[in-house]
């Protein structure tokens, strides 16, 4: 070809790269574009009004922005801050670099944008943040304001492919049992104190007198308010709190390192988050990903979570605190998602006491996260957790329950740590009345699950005066240590459900209710397939393709034989 013919050529390869569909570089790879998010949601599910801006930029270095890392660039973000909401929207440019900041408030049309090679890393200095009112662990309470905040704003993003530090080891409280002994000597040449047992390590002598002030770790709830500015170090901010804000994009950009929580959007609605790397040690405490809280209208889809707690959590707020505000979490949509470590990598609770309702969660993959499917609560939360749908998951290595549901969860890790004894068993539980106190979990739909090398395939575990309701296992292969385990739960149906436990049964049901079951499969040694015990047992269909031979069924002494039926 000629000059002319080569020049022709490469325009029209520009043209058809200019016209080729939105989202189609997403389809090819494998991500979640934006319109096909929507398909198979099981629930009238609102379209999410996505922030846009204004073609208006400003750069942080217009404002005297230094990058070296060692220069505090607090006032420049402000005035950028300032100058773009003044001109009524547009983008705050985060060239390469090492920007050191205090903390980032947010105003309305504002997005930060990094540009690839951009690291915005926040003080350690605890000075440059202020006590706010704000909420925690589900908690009216004060905390130090977050690194970045915003409260009351509409139509913001984060975007880009640079990374946001919180810089949160100088904030967290450490536990000796997490570290090696080369890395707890590190640390402790660092400075900071021990508490009295030598076994925690804290950065200051305000954040060890927090911890001492505390009954439940977070909250200095045994002094006076008046008191808290003395333990502010202890008072540990999430990363990025957004709350009473429409209109939210967190898209492209790396977050780790948080002091707490690492992304805390609450009570906020029509919020899109993707293609977000979130990260945090795993020794990290409360070092969770993302917690949703009494949000709505949300889509979550093509993020990668490695942290030290729950990666991807929904939550309504804590007892009477969350009752009060009585605002669900609903109408969200999760794809397409890779989570690493964890303590679980989807999880509703335990701080759900304004309910959980109409959430969609596929495609996603969870590689030895602690819990695969997490779900939380106890007696005194109150709150309902409803029209749950889940499918085609795939877990491996997941060291404790692929599938958990645990209603009297008392804040342990599903790892137990060496200052953690296990909980009590529901079935050691007496009748307690029912109130408005009493959570509650139905209507929740699993289909095309599939995990390898696990402990144990699934744990559901509802309260004896409030069972696990109406939950289905649909399409599953489970391969673990032990087998699926129902305690009270009531209007189980496991369909083409394989159980592949390396001791004990593929199922065992205490005190269980309308049970139905379907093709299963399953491979056991030495032991029954099917086990039932409980006096409280009742109505269970077996389809007689699902039993290999009558001794695959045990019964136990205290069960009406007669609640049996194979068909």
């Amino acid at each position: 070809m000629n000059k002319m013919q080569n020049l022709l050529l490469a325009v029209l390869i520009v043209m058809v790269s200019c016209t080729a569909p939105v989202g189609s570089q997403e389809i090819a790879s494998g991500l979640i574009d934006s319109n096909s998010i929507y398909d198979n949601v099981e629930f009238e599910m609102p379209k999410v009004k996505e922030a846009s801006f204004p073609d208006f930029a400003v750069n942080i270095k217009d404002f005297g922005a230094v990058s070296d890392g060692i220069t505090k660039n607090t006032t420049a973000f402000a005035q950028a801050m300032d100058k773009v909401s003044e001109h009524g929207g547009g983008t705050i440019v985060v060239p390469r670099g090492m920007w050191l900041t205090g903390p980032i408030i947010f105003k309305s049309n504002v997005n930060l944008h990094l540009e690839a090679g951009a690291l915005i890393q926040f003080s350690k200095d605890f000075d440059d943040y202020p006590l706010v009112e704000t909420s925690f662990e589900g908690l009216n309470t004060i905390r130090c304001i977050s690194p970045i905040y915003a409260d009351g704003v509409e139509n913001i993003a984060i975007s880009g492919p640079g990374t946001i530090d919180g810089n949160g080891d100088a904030w967290r409280p450490v536990k000796k049992s997490k570290m090696t002994g080369t890395q707890w000597k590190s640390l402790l040449a660092t400075g900071g104190l021990l508490n009295e047992k030598g076994d925690m390590w804290f950065p200051s002598e305000s954040s060890l007198k927090g911890f001492q002030s505390s009954s439940n770790f977070n909250v200095p709830d045994l002094i006076e308010p008046s008191e808290l500015e003395s333990v502010k170090d202890f008072l540990r901010p999430v990363l990025v709190s957004i709350k009473n804000s429409k209109r939210i994009l967190l898209d492209g950009p790396t977050f780790q390192n948080s002091p707490a929580w690492n992304i805390h959007p609450l009570m906020s609605e029509d919020i899109i988050i993707r293609n977000l790397n979130v990260r945090n040690p795993w020794y990290s405490q409360n070092g969770d990903g993302l917690d949703l809280e009494s949000c709505k209208n949300v889509l979550i889809y093509n993020n990668i979570f490695d942290v030290g707690d729950d990666a991807i959590c929904f939550k309504s707020g804590k007892d009477q605190d969350g009752r009060d505000r009585g605002m669900p979490t609903e109408n969200v949509v999760v794809k397409n998602n890779i989570v690493y470590h964890g303590h679980g990598g989807f999880v509703i609770g335990s701080e759900m006491s304004g309910g959980v309702r109409n959430v969609h969660i596929s495609q996603c993959t969870f590689m030895g996260t602690d819990v695969g499917l997490r779900f939380k609560s106890t007696r005194g939360r109150g709150g309902v957790v409803e029209n749950i749908y889940i499918s085609d998951i795939d877990m491996v290595n997941i060291p404790t329950d692929v599938i958990n549901f645990n209603l009297f969860y008392g804040g342990n890790s599903p790892v137990l740590e060496s200052d953690q004894s296990a909980e009590r068993e529901a079935r050691n539980e007496a009748l307690v009345q029912v109130d408005e106190r009493t959570p509650a979990f139905r209507n929740i739909y699993m289909k095309n699950i599939t995990a390898t090398g696990s402990g144990v395939a699934a744990n559901f575990q509802g309260l004896p005066e409030m069972n696990l309701q109406n939950v289905s296992l649909e399409n599953a292969v489970l391969q673990a240590e032990k087998g699926i385990i129902a305690v009270d739960t009531d209007g189980l149906i496991l369909s083409n459900v394989t159980v592949i436990p390396s001791q004990g049964a593929a199922l065992t049901f205490y005190n269980s209710k309308r049970i139905d079951i379907s093709n299963l499969q399953y491979t056991v040694t030495n032991s029954p397939a099917i086990s039932v015990m409980g006096e409280l047992s009742e109505s269970i269909h077996i389809g007689k393709e699902s039993i290999k031979q009558q001794a695959d069924l045990k019964i136990s002494s205290e069960v009406n034989g007669e609640i049996i039926k194979i068909k």
